[in-house]
């Protein structure tokens, strides 16, 4: 979610401006960067509707220009070799944790004069010893870090591939980006990255460091809090539209207003206005925003990824209702799309059994002749419409005078085998004439079976 909030941003700020929004695969560290996280990354991309103008561009396919520059720095001494073992490291790492202070390297290999026989070294970067680095961050305001502060980060591993802070510094400058959009655990790698672009002879570009999103007890969002990838939340029912407008208000606000178009949003976003505190995640408030979506969004997205949901789950829908109709009566009902498709399974399937609770209290004798004067009247009805079920549901209530709910209550666990469902009229219509007839002619045999009994 944190990924995909960021990705939006800079998909905004890009659109905003009249940018370019660039799309780069970080892969360097293949422990890290599998296949499938490459693949999530894309579709959620895509699902999300975040297209890209430029990419999807893959460090691991531009190695020879990290070396290329790593080389240089090398030989300007703005870089150096280092030998120190894994284990030099875990020492200095613990000494520094134990005396309370920040763990960092002692710069031992800085202007080391001969180096030692049969090791792989690393590169490390040269920081500058004195002055201090400033950046206007464009979310947080000035920022500044001495560099006594920052020491001498490993820039190329002993595999001879990039670090983080080189591979995007290196990407950064020869893709010409102007501004880089990304979460707030950052802000400690820029000044490091920044004294880069210099040692390079580079303009860096601007920063935007974004706070990052709490769960709603207060601790970092995580695979805990909820979804770990963008498409588990499709596969929990939320359409892109609603996912999108909920993410941009995890930090940024025009006023009062809760819910944008795409082209509001483009139209009004500008990454300085980004709040600087962090944002708790809120489920009930993504909840009442899909509701919106299904019932008030784009009509094509809802129903296309209403269908996605109903073949996941089995249901046929040439066996029942059009999935639009379907949901302009439950959205009014469901949260989520996964909500739909299970209150609607009755819809398309036959059940084999009432509910037993709901058959017990409400498929009794007394039931028995509103829902055969009921069968009557639609078997005779020419429109199976809402308008025309709902006026024969009620003159069964008026031939009979009972109250609406000694027809009402039996039809619904006729049709649905339990007692929930939308309105009757419109439970009726998307039941369909057949499987309504047949259902309600079910439910009299049940109830005269079980007086017999």
């Amino acid at each position: 979610m944190g990924g995909a909030r960021t990705a939006l941003f800079a998909w905004l700020a890009a659109r905003a401006t009249g940018g370019q929004f660039v799309l780069r695969i970080e892969d360097t560290d293949r422990e890290r960067s599998s296949d499938s996280s490459v693949q999530a990354i894309l579709e959620g991309m895509q699902w999300l509707g975040l297209d890209a103008d430029e990419g999807p561009f893959y460090q691991s396919r531009r190695m020879e220009r990290y070396r290329e520059l790593a080389d240089q720095l090398l030989e300007s001494g703005h870089a150096y070799h280092c030998y120190c073992s894994r284990e030099r490291i875990d020492r200095l790492r613990e000494a520094a944790l134990a005396a309370g202070e920040k763990p960092r390297y002692d710069g031992h290999c800085r202007d080391l004069d001969q180096a030692p026989n049969g090791v792989e070294p690393v590169v490390r970067f040269r920081n500058p010893l004195d002055g201090r680095v400033v950046f206007d961050d464009r979310v947080r305001g000035i920022i500044e870090v001495d560099n006594a502060e920052l020491d001498d980060l490993v820039i190329m591993r002993a595999d001879g591939t990039p670090t983080y802070n080189f591979a995007v510094v290196v990407d950064d400058a020869d893709m010409d980006i102007s501004l880089v959009i990304r979460g707030d655990d950052h802000i400690n790698n820029t000044p490091r990255q920044i004294n880069i672009y210099r040692a390079l002879g580079m303009a860096p570009p601007e920063f935007a460091h974004v706070p990052m999103i709490l769960g709603e007890d207060g601790a970092r969002l995580s695979k805990r809090h909820g979804a770990a990838s963008v498409m588990e939340w499709r596969e929990y029912g939320y359409l892109p539209d609603a996912l999108v407008n909920y993410l941009v208000r995890l930090g940024w606000s025009h006023g009062d207003q809760e819910v944008f178009s795409r082209q509001q949003l483009i139209e009004l976003f500008d990454i300085g206005d980004v709040n600087h505190k962090a944002s708790h995640f809120d489920r009930q408030k993504l909840n009442w925003l899909n509701q919106h979506y299904m019932r008030e969004g784009d009509p094509e997205q809802a129903v296309t990824e209403l269908r996605w949901h109903m073949q996941r789950a089995g249901l046929a829908v040439e066996n029942g209702p059009q999935p639009e109709n379907l949901l302009r009566v439950q959205a009014e009902r469901a949260e989520t799309l996964v909500d739909v498709v299970e209150a609607s399974r009755a819809f398309y399937e036959d059940f084999q059994d009432y509910d037993e609770k709901a058959a017990k209290r409400h498929l009794r004798p007394a039931a028995s002749a509103p829902l055969q004067d009921l069968l009557a009247r639609l078997e005779a009805l020419s429109d199976w419409q809402p308008d025309a079920l709902g006026q024969a549901v009620q003159a069964t209530v008026d031939a009979l005078g009972i109250g609406f709910g000694k027809i009402g209550m039996p039809l619904r666990v006729a049709l649905m085998g339990h007692g929930q469902s939308p309105a009757i009229d419109k439970t009726l219509w998307l039941a369909g004439r057949r499987r309504s007839l047949e259902r309600i002619s079910r439910a009299l045999e049940f109830i005269a079976d079980r007086a017999a009994e």
